[in-house]
């Protein structure tokens, strides 16, 4: 019986291009992840954009002479164009300047207003001495007042994850120009985290199959709640739907307020624009849906504490009750499924210290599927994990190409030759049938292990089938069997067929090789479907109504894609006898054993003579 299945997935900012450590986190765990689910029958509806409010927006605006507007224009597009070329099944990816997602997120902040969620308060507010603007939490730096970590945020320290107040850090600094913020007196709305503790710290108790380093880090949140302010001193961003804040242009919704919104605005938008307006209520507000968020361990505490108090207090399960709004009652992550980081010698990637290898780089000289393959067997899933040009170079070459490649290639190039097509095989013989008892009981292993959020084993055990392939044709030496053609074609054979369910095992993972593959073996049509880049309109009504919401019109480009008319499936496809073979072409191309130390010219390898500081 399938299942319904949200796959939620971080909101990229729009404020620049993405490199490679950004879809490590967010990216390719939740495609991976997405693409299994559809494979095994299940119905996903994938959902994400570009986040397009805030600070951080206005900053790189600045420093490139541009209005927000043209830079989220921008970026939002290079965005699309890169998480599309690196295979990402989004049924919807949008942004969060659209006339919906205004709409969606006022709605929310009204209705936790109405459920008394949502409470004024005067606090000391962060500005810029130089330019009068406000400085967000996460712009400013300082020692923690609580252990002591030179680095800690103003909304969070790092180190200890305690929750942090700007005012609280011991020599506070703005991240954007190294000056001391001033501090002053303003009024903003805060969500009431307290009144939702109880609520929140009984759901997280529930989480018990989560990975360990999430669960703690959340459990440990919910400790010392307290008041979370919601709006911001600032003119870039959604307004406050309350009257005698509406119209004014100092002050909007916090920018991570209404990101985590973009979740449900997206699954909206696509109802919307798939004809049938109310198809988003069957991920969201059936309680036998599973639901599942993707980020890197920095986004932790906004998808394990931040949104799911949005949800509960939405829906009046709070400790002071309340009514769901127009949505109805909502229903809580089954998951959060959170990364740690992938750093490059060491550092965290940063785009500010030089240290960055953009997607569109990579993509342009090595392809999408090699670096999927990176981040599933090597990648920060739960710690941080060191991208090298060694390592990369040695998985490509050893793995990919010398491994599966070459097993995709011998095995269909000896086929071709002898016979033109998949042979007729004969009786099998024990090493035969074993083989192909490996190949068909991976499916279990590997699907348990895909269900769970856990790549890097799944991809190791469909690699574990690989090898046990390219060894069973180095012991049985078909190419020697020219003189009894029967046991020559119940070897390859054999071969074929465990080259096909491989492939299938590797299809979450290497969705274009896995096409590739397909045709290899004489397939037709599409197995593994890719994401399209649609242009669309900002027309949809804002509903329920919204103020202040953009002016409709204006086009932007989204990712799509049928993927329900794709072949792939999980579980053996018998191959069948007669079908004709092409000669293969190569599936991976082995990389230049130099580039292992030197790196390519756009991200080489830092060495003691060109370290820098």
């Amino acid at each position: 019986m399938s299942s319904t299945v949200l796959t939620a997935v971080a909101w990229p900012y729009a404020n620049g291009p993405r490199h490679i450590g950004h879809v490590s986190g967010f990216g390719v765990p939740s495609d991976v992840f997405a693409r299994y689910h559809r494979m095994i029958g299940d119905r996903v509806l994938m959902v994400s954009g570009t986040d397009e409010h805030g600070t951080p927006i206005l900053v790189q605006a600045d420093s490139e002479g541009t209005t927000a507007v043209e830079l989220a224009d921008r970026y939002n597009r290079v965005i699309v164009e890169d998480l599309q070329g690196l295979g990402l099944s989004y049924d919807l990816f949008t942004r969060t300047t659209t006339r919906n997602h205004y709409a969606v997120a006022q709605e929310m902040f009204r209705s936790l207003h109405r459920n008394g969620y949502v409470v004024p308060k005067v606090t000391t507010g962060a500005i810029s001495p130089s330019t009068g603007r406000t400085l967000p939490d996460r712009y400013i730096e300082g020692t923690c007042p609580i252990c002591g970590y030179d680095g800690a945020r103003g909304d969070q320290c790092d180190h200890c994850g305690n929750q942090l107040d700007p005012a609280d850090l011991i020599e506070p600094r703005s991240r954007i120009n190294g000056e001391t913020p001033e501090f002053i007196e303003t009024e903003h709305y805060f969500l009431d985290l307290p009144a939702l503790a109880e609520a929140l710290t009984e759901w997280l108790r529930t989480r018990t199959e989560w990975r360990p380093n999430v669960l703690k880090f959340s459990l440990n949140l919910v400790d010392d709640l307290k008041p979370r302010a919601i709006t911001r001193d600032i003119d870039w961003g959604v307004p406050v739907p309350l009257e005698g804040w509406q119209d004014r242009a100092d002050k909007r919704l916090y920018v991570w307020f209404d990101a985590v919104i973009g979740y449900l605005s997206a699954s909206v938008e696509w109802a919307a624009r798939s004809g049938d307006p109310e198809a988003w209520r069957d991920w969201w507000c059936d309680p036998q849906a599973r639901s599942y968020y993707f980020m890197g361990k920095d986004n932790i505490t906004f998808h394990s504490q931040i949104w799911p108090a949005e949800l509960l207090g939405y829906s009046g399960r709070g400790s002071k009750g309340g009514e769901p709004g127009a949505f109805g009652a909502l229903e809580l992550p089954t998951e959060v499924v959170s990364s740690e980081y992938l750093t490059m010698s060491g550092s965290k990637f940063s785009t500010s210290r030089g240290r960055v290898i953009y997607v569109r780089d990579f993509l342009r000289d090595f392809g999408p599927d090699a670096l999927r393959y990176f981040i599933a067997v090597a990648g920060p899933e739960n710690s941080d994990a060191d991208f090298t040009w060694e390592e990369f170079v040695r998985r490509t070459n050893f793995e990919l190409a010398n491994e599966w490649g070459n097993l995709v290639n011998r095995s269909v190039s000896m086929a071709h030759k002898n016979f033109g097509a998949i042979p007729e095989p004969g009786s099998r013989t024990e090493a035969d049938e074993a083989l192909l008892a490996t190949a068909a009981e991976a499916f279990e292993v590997v699907g348990a292990l895909l269900a769970r959020s856990r790549f890097k084993q799944a991809v190791t055990e469909a690699m574990r089938v690989v090898t046990a392939a390219n060894r069973y044709l180095s012991d049985a030496e078909p190419w020697k069997l020219k003189d009894d053609r029967e046991r020559q074609a119940t070897v390859l054979h054999t071969a074929l067929q465990v080259v096909s369910d491989a492939n299938t095992l590797l299809t979450p993972f290497l969705p274009h090789a896995a096409q590739r593959v397909f045709e290899t073996l004489g397939g037709t049509g599409t197995w593994a479907a890719q994401p399209q880049i649609r242009e669309v309109t900002d027309d949809l009504a804002a509903d329920p109504v919204g103020v202040g919401v953009p002016e409709a019109g204006r086009s932007y480009p989204v990712l799509t894609g049928d993927y329900a008319a794709e072949q792939a499936h999980w579980g053996r496809t018998e191959i069948v006898a007669g079908t004709a073979l092409s000669k293969p072409s190569p599936l991976f191309a082995k990389l230049d054993a130099s580039l292992a130390e030197t790196g390519p010219a756009w991200a080489p390898v830092e060495t003691e003579e060109t370290a820098v500081g």
